[in-house]
């Protein structure tokens, strides 16, 4: 069984999406431990969230002080310090041998009831749970980015995942303010099997001439009633992360989901979007 009450909650790594899973849980209440893998990645996640926590409250966002919600996260490089954390989330390199060496370390520091969440928003569940003695307290908890802005989070659900531990991961999404919506453990899950799609043929599209980057935007923002065109949403995910996203989805699911030349041409000249100022647009 899994324990049923949340108090104290872990995240591994403190970049974009760690930092934003540890501002909402402490938003909500809960006492949080940050753990990267050294202290300057830890600081910087704590800018992060400071930053994001004084904008949300210019906006009269928050209900309590930035000060008041900053004082109930800590951090650390230490993995033993989420021993006495009820559950912890994963939020480290998307990378299937780091998570499974990651989970490896958390089952042997953390309770056997401790749930141990992945925010992957690509790889198998089942594979990340594989070599632990109880994969059944694994589950997907995939946050969408920035995690303190969106509303949902997608609950994923491994071959193994036990019924006790998918309702608390529904029952925590939602005590952060969250709507769920569930998925099996397939490639891509809901999210990311049609968003990378879209966002790749947007990319083809003004690769190849169709329209600029501008009226491609603007036809889908004003054609669908989504709020950011694909080629914008890349820029604001990383264009290593949609590019790292959509080479996963080729290898599972085929010639589909092949990525765009100018895709990998945007990543290996290191403009990766908003994060380094420069993608398909120009940012400060």
């Amino acid at each position: 069984m899994v324990r049923e009450s949340i108090d104290r909650i872990g995240v591994v790594g403190a970049g974009t999406m760690g930092s934003g899973i540890a501002q909402v849980a402490a938003t909500a209440g809960y006492d949080v431990v940050v753990r990267d893998i050294d202290t300057e990645l830890v600081e910087s996640g704590f800018d992060s969230i400071d930053d994001s926590l004084e904008r949300l409250a210019d906006r009269d966002d928050l209900a309590e002080s930035p000060a008041t919600i900053r004082e109930r996260i800590e951090g650390t490089t230490a993995l033993k310090a989420l021993a006495d954390c009820d559950l912890v989330v994963e939020a480290a390199l998307e990378d299937l041998s780091v998570k499974r060496d990651i989970f490896e370390e958390l089952e042997g520091v953390c309770e056997p009831s401790v749930v141990l969440a992945t925010n992957t928003s690509t790889l198998s569940i089942t594979s990340i749970a594989s070599s632990l003695d109880r994969p059944d307290r694994v589950v997907g908890l995939h946050f969408m980015n920035p995690v303190p802005i969106m509303e949902g989070v997608e609950v994923v659900v491994g071959e193994k995942t036990s019924g006790s531990t998918r309702e608390l991961a529904h029952g925590i999404a939602e005590e952060l303010g969250k709507t769920t919506w569930e998925s099996d453990d397939k490639p891509g899950f809901v999210t990311n099997r049609i968003l990378m799609p879209w966002i790749n043929e947007g990319i083809r599209a003004y690769d190849e001439g169709v329209a600029t980057k501008d009226d491609i935007d603007a036809g889908m923002e004003l054609g669908t009633n989504v709020p950011m065109g694909p080629l914008t949403l890349a820029d604001h995910i990383g264009l290593d992360v949609c590019l790292h996203a959509t080479e996963t989805l080729h290898e599972e699911l085929g010639d589909r989901y092949r990525p765009a030349y100018l895709l990998k041409r945007k990543v290996e000249a290191g403009e990766l979007g908003k994060k380094t100022g420069s993608g398909f647009y120009e940012y400060e």
